[in-house]
Protein backbone atom coordinates (compact mmCIF):
# COMPACT_ATOMS: atom_id res chain seq x y z
CA UNK A 1 0.00 0.00 0.00
CA UNK A 2 1.59 3.19 -1.07
CA UNK A 3 1.22 6.82 1.07
CA UNK A 4 -1.40 8.01 -1.26
CA UNK A 5 -3.91 4.99 -0.57
CA UNK A 6 -2.75 5.14 3.57
CA UNK A 7 -4.06 8.67 3.68
CA UNK A 8 -7.85 7.90 3.52
CA UNK A 9 -7.94 4.95 6.39
CA UNK A 10 -6.53 7.78 9.12
CA UNK A 11 -8.98 10.30 7.88
CA UNK A 12 -11.56 8.35 7.84
CA UNK A 13 -10.59 7.41 11.44
CA UNK A 14 -9.79 11.13 12.47
CA UNK A 15 -13.43 12.13 11.46
CA UNK A 16 -15.17 9.32 13.00
CA UNK A 17 -13.53 9.83 16.19
CA UNK A 18 -12.28 13.41 16.73
CA UNK A 19 -15.15 14.73 18.27
CA UNK A 20 -15.17 11.89 21.09
CA UNK A 21 -11.26 12.74 21.20
CA UNK A 22 -11.93 16.21 21.98
CA UNK A 23 -14.67 15.86 24.05
CA UNK A 24 -12.66 13.55 26.35
CA UNK A 25 -9.72 15.69 26.22
CA UNK A 26 -11.73 18.39 27.75
CA UNK A 27 -13.31 16.40 30.20
CA UNK A 28 -9.73 15.30 31.61
CA UNK A 29 -7.88 18.81 31.39
CA UNK A 30 -11.05 21.56 31.78
CA UNK A 31 -9.22 23.26 29.34
CA UNK A 32 -10.09 23.42 25.99
CA UNK A 33 -7.36 25.27 24.44
CA UNK A 34 -4.87 22.39 26.14
CA UNK A 35 -7.28 20.16 25.36
CA UNK A 36 -6.91 20.95 21.42
CA UNK A 37 -3.07 21.27 21.77
CA UNK A 38 -3.52 17.69 23.13
CA UNK A 39 -5.14 16.51 19.91
CA UNK A 40 -3.33 18.09 17.53
CA UNK A 41 -0.36 15.84 19.12
CA UNK A 42 -2.69 13.10 18.76
CA UNK A 43 -3.10 13.55 15.24
CA UNK A 44 0.38 13.61 14.14
CA UNK A 45 1.42 11.28 15.96
CA UNK A 46 -1.40 9.07 14.29
CA UNK A 47 0.34 10.74 10.78
CA UNK A 48 3.39 9.52 11.53
CA UNK A 49 2.69 6.40 11.70
CA UNK A 50 2.07 6.43 7.79
CA UNK A 51 0.81 2.91 6.17
CA UNK A 52 1.18 1.32 9.62
CA UNK A 53 -2.00 3.18 10.55
CA UNK A 54 -4.11 1.16 8.19
CA UNK A 55 -3.35 -1.93 9.59
CA UNK A 56 -4.24 -0.91 12.91
CA UNK A 57 -7.41 -3.59 13.48
CA UNK A 58 -9.09 -0.97 16.68
CA UNK A 59 -8.47 2.90 15.10
CA UNK A 60 -10.81 4.05 18.22
CA UNK A 61 -8.87 1.70 20.92
CA UNK A 62 -5.22 3.14 19.60
CA UNK A 63 -6.29 6.89 19.22
CA UNK A 64 -7.70 6.56 22.46
CA UNK A 65 -4.48 5.44 23.91
CA UNK A 66 -1.97 7.62 22.21
CA UNK A 67 -4.44 10.27 23.62
CA UNK A 68 -4.09 8.74 27.21
CA UNK A 69 -0.39 8.80 26.42
CA UNK A 70 -0.08 12.40 25.41
CA UNK A 71 -2.30 12.72 27.91
CA UNK A 72 -0.06 11.51 30.79
CA UNK A 73 2.88 13.27 29.21
CA UNK A 74 1.39 16.38 29.21
CA UNK A 75 0.28 16.23 33.29
CA UNK A 76 3.96 15.16 34.10
CA UNK A 77 5.49 17.71 32.52
CA UNK A 78 3.17 20.29 34.12
CA UNK A 79 3.97 18.30 37.57
CA UNK A 80 7.71 18.52 36.92
CA UNK A 81 7.07 22.07 36.07
CA UNK A 82 9.82 25.13 39.05
CA UNK A 83 8.43 28.43 39.43
CA UNK A 84 9.75 30.85 37.67
CA UNK A 85 11.43 33.93 39.52
CA UNK A 86 8.66 37.00 39.79
CA UNK A 87 11.41 39.24 38.03
CA UNK A 88 11.74 36.94 34.96
CA UNK A 89 10.75 38.60 31.68
CA UNK A 90 7.27 37.89 30.33
CA UNK A 91 9.01 37.20 27.36
CA UNK A 92 11.58 34.09 28.26
CA UNK A 93 8.01 32.25 28.99
CA UNK A 94 5.87 32.52 25.91
CA UNK A 95 6.04 29.72 23.99
CA UNK A 96 7.73 30.68 20.10
CA UNK A 97 4.48 31.00 18.24
CA UNK A 98 6.16 28.34 15.45
CA UNK A 99 4.64 25.82 18.60
CA UNK A 100 1.05 26.83 17.37
CA UNK A 101 0.99 25.86 14.11
CA UNK A 102 -0.31 21.94 14.17
CA UNK A 103 -3.38 23.88 14.50
CA UNK A 104 -2.86 24.77 11.02
CA UNK A 105 -0.97 21.45 9.61
CA UNK A 106 -3.70 18.74 9.39
CA UNK A 107 -6.02 21.48 7.14
CA UNK A 108 -3.00 22.93 5.36
CA UNK A 109 -1.60 19.54 3.98
CA UNK A 110 -5.03 18.01 2.83
CA UNK A 111 -5.01 21.38 0.37
CA UNK A 112 -1.51 20.32 -1.14
CA UNK A 113 -0.69 18.25 -4.06
CA UNK A 114 -0.20 14.84 -3.46
CA UNK A 115 2.79 14.86 -4.33
CA UNK A 116 3.69 17.95 -2.40
CA UNK A 117 2.72 16.30 0.74
CA UNK A 118 4.24 13.00 0.49
CA UNK A 119 7.41 15.15 0.56
CA UNK A 120 6.71 17.18 3.27
CA UNK A 121 5.15 14.27 5.22
CA UNK A 122 8.20 12.09 4.38
CA UNK A 123 10.29 14.43 4.69
CA UNK A 124 10.02 16.79 7.25
CA UNK A 125 7.35 15.09 9.62
CA UNK A 126 8.59 11.66 9.61
CA UNK A 127 12.33 11.93 9.08
CA UNK A 128 13.26 10.03 5.94
CA UNK A 129 16.11 11.51 3.84
CA UNK A 130 16.10 12.70 0.65
CA UNK A 131 18.37 9.93 -0.79
CA UNK A 132 15.67 7.56 0.52
CA UNK A 133 13.12 9.27 -0.79
CA UNK A 134 14.75 9.39 -4.00
CA UNK A 135 15.37 5.44 -4.09
CA UNK A 136 11.65 5.52 -3.05
CA UNK A 137 10.08 6.87 -6.01
CA UNK A 138 12.93 5.94 -8.44
CA UNK A 139 14.46 9.37 -9.25
CA UNK A 140 17.69 10.94 -8.71
CA UNK A 141 18.71 12.56 -5.78
CA UNK A 142 18.68 15.79 -7.70
CA UNK A 143 15.64 15.22 -9.07
CA UNK A 144 13.83 14.41 -5.22
CA UNK A 145 15.97 17.41 -3.89
CA UNK A 146 13.64 19.47 -6.26
CA UNK A 147 10.76 18.16 -5.77
CA UNK A 148 11.08 18.47 -1.85
CA UNK A 149 12.73 21.86 -2.51
CA UNK A 150 9.52 23.00 -4.15
CA UNK A 151 7.02 21.35 -1.80
CA UNK A 152 8.39 23.42 1.02
CA UNK A 153 8.09 26.57 -0.88
CA UNK A 154 4.50 26.12 -1.59
CA UNK A 155 3.92 24.89 1.68
CA UNK A 156 5.03 27.96 3.05
CA UNK A 157 2.76 30.00 0.94
CA UNK A 158 -0.12 27.99 1.64
CA UNK A 159 0.62 28.56 5.71
CA UNK A 160 1.13 32.31 4.61
CA UNK A 161 -2.20 32.42 2.90
CA UNK A 162 -4.61 30.08 4.49
CA UNK A 163 -3.43 30.36 8.17
CA UNK A 164 -1.98 34.32 7.78
CA UNK A 165 1.54 33.02 9.01
CA UNK A 166 3.89 36.14 9.00
CA UNK A 167 7.58 35.79 9.54
CA UNK A 168 10.41 38.10 10.86
CA UNK A 169 13.31 39.39 9.58
CA UNK A 170 15.20 36.47 9.98
CA UNK A 171 12.45 34.18 8.86
CA UNK A 172 11.35 32.54 11.67
CA UNK A 173 7.50 32.96 12.63
CA UNK A 174 6.19 35.35 14.45
CA UNK A 175 2.58 35.04 14.47
CA UNK A 176 -0.15 33.42 12.61
CA UNK A 177 -4.06 33.13 12.34
CA UNK A 178 -5.65 29.42 13.16
CA UNK A 179 -7.75 27.79 10.39
CA UNK A 180 -10.92 26.63 11.25
CA UNK A 181 -10.95 22.61 11.90
CA UNK A 182 -11.94 20.52 8.28
CA UNK A 183 -15.49 20.03 7.76
CA UNK A 184 -17.09 16.71 8.18
CA UNK A 185 -16.42 14.83 4.79
CA UNK A 186 -13.36 17.34 3.75
CA UNK A 187 -10.33 15.30 3.24
CA UNK A 188 -6.87 15.38 1.42
CA UNK A 189 -4.52 12.41 0.69
CA UNK A 190 -2.19 12.41 3.24
CA UNK A 191 1.16 10.22 3.03
CA UNK A 192 3.92 9.85 5.35
CA UNK A 193 6.84 11.30 5.91
CA UNK A 194 12.34 13.91 7.47
CA UNK A 195 14.52 15.31 4.89
CA UNK A 196 16.79 16.81 6.41
CA UNK A 197 16.23 20.81 6.51
CA UNK A 198 13.44 23.29 7.63
CA UNK A 199 10.30 25.26 6.71
CA UNK A 200 11.44 28.68 7.43
CA UNK A 201 10.44 32.39 5.91
CA UNK A 202 10.03 32.71 2.29
CA UNK A 203 12.97 33.67 0.49
CA UNK A 204 14.02 37.05 0.37
CA UNK A 205 14.43 38.74 -3.58
CA UNK A 206 18.34 39.43 -3.77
Amino acid sequence: MNPTNAAPCLLRAWEAHERGLRGWLIHQVHDKAIAEDLLQDVFLKALRQGERFCSIENARAWLFEVSRNTLADHLRRTRETVALPEDMSIEDEVSPPVDGLTACLPRVLAELSPADREAIIRCDIEGMSQAEFAERLGISLPGAKSRVQRARLRLKAQLASACQVSFDEQGKVCCFKPRAPLPEGEAGDAAEGKCTGEITGPARAG
